[in-house]
């Protein structure tokens, strides 16, 4: 029987990722949540500011903001495309 405390060998890889890029650009922010989503196959952590850090299957980092007007997700490859957005919503 797997032990429900261990991490899938790509589960931890998203893992390490997602700490990574939040100790870089968020590291003041309220972490909300933090699982793993078994339909899309992401390790996600919701942060306060409704943005949303996630890796699937250990791939690089995706930011995700859901606005919550339209309840649209929008997905961002990088950090810079992420603030263009934002700054641009303001």
């Amino acid at each position: 029987m797997k032990n429900q405390n261990s991490l899938a060998y790509l589960e931890a890889k998203g893992k390490s990722k997602i700490w990574n890029a939040y100790a870089d650009h968020f590291a003041s922010e309220e972490i909300v949540e933090e699982g793993f989503n078994v339909n899309s196959g992401y390790v996600y952590m919701a942060l306060e500011n409704g943005i949303t850090i996630a890796s699937a299957f250990g791939q690089d980092v995706e930011y995700i903001v859901n606005d919550f007007e339209t309840d649209e997700e929008k997905f961002f490859d990088s950090f810079e495309e992420l603030e263009t957005y934002l700054t641009n919503q303001n």
